[in-house]
């Protein structure tokens, strides 16, 4: 669990390097906290005016926490292929929401799945979609219905998760501007 301060510098990141990026500007954050420069794996999601903006992330820790988070804003600004990239002057619409998320696990009962605790990842052969755990309880899916859906990013049919691929799952501490 990170703390209040810990959450706050994380958030500042996230904003500064969206703008930094919308500037085209190097953006390099720093800080002498242990926790944050710590491996972490996280996904950063923006809105505007309530409404999905942008959300990139990784799900394997490969750098400090406070650097992967500065990275996946900037992403999450500028390469979300479902939308244009995130002009200078909309970032003080923007809010910011970041997924810090613990390592994935293989699912070997989907009984074990905790809607609204655990995101999902699904795959099979090339084929992988992921859910943050909050998007479940956005729409009020069942679990059954997380599946399908996460079968559904994966550009695989409803369903699929019965039949093949494998499944695992994630949690995560998500906490945003709005909180």
């Amino acid at each position: 669990m990170l703390s209040a301060q810990q959450r706050s510098a994380l958030l500042k990141v996230a904003r500064e390097a969206i703008l930094a990026a919308t500037r085209k500007q190097a953006y390099r954050p720093a800080s002498d906290d242990p926790v944050l420069n710590r491996s972490g794996a996280a996904f950063v999601t923006l809105k505007a005016s309530g409404m999905l903006r942008g959300c990139i992330g990784i799900t394997e820790a490969r750098e400090p926490l406070i650097n992967c988070v500065a990275n996946m804003a900037r992403a999450a600004a500028l390469e979300d292929y479902r939308f244009p990239p995130v002009s200078a002057e909309e970032v003080a619409e923007l809010t910011v929401d970041i997924s810090v998320l613990t390592p994935a696990e293989r699912v070997k009962d989907v009984r074990d799945i905790k809607v609204g605790t655990h995101g999902l990842i699904i795959e099979d052969g090339p084929s992988r979609g992921l859910l943050l755990p909050q998007v479940a309880v956005e729409y009020g899916w069942s679990c059954e219905e997380f599946l399908d859906h996460c079968c559904l990013k994966a550009g695989l049919p409803r369903g699929h998760w019965r039949r093949g691929g494998q499944i695992y799952c994630f949690r995560a501490e998500v906490f945003g501007e709005e909180d």
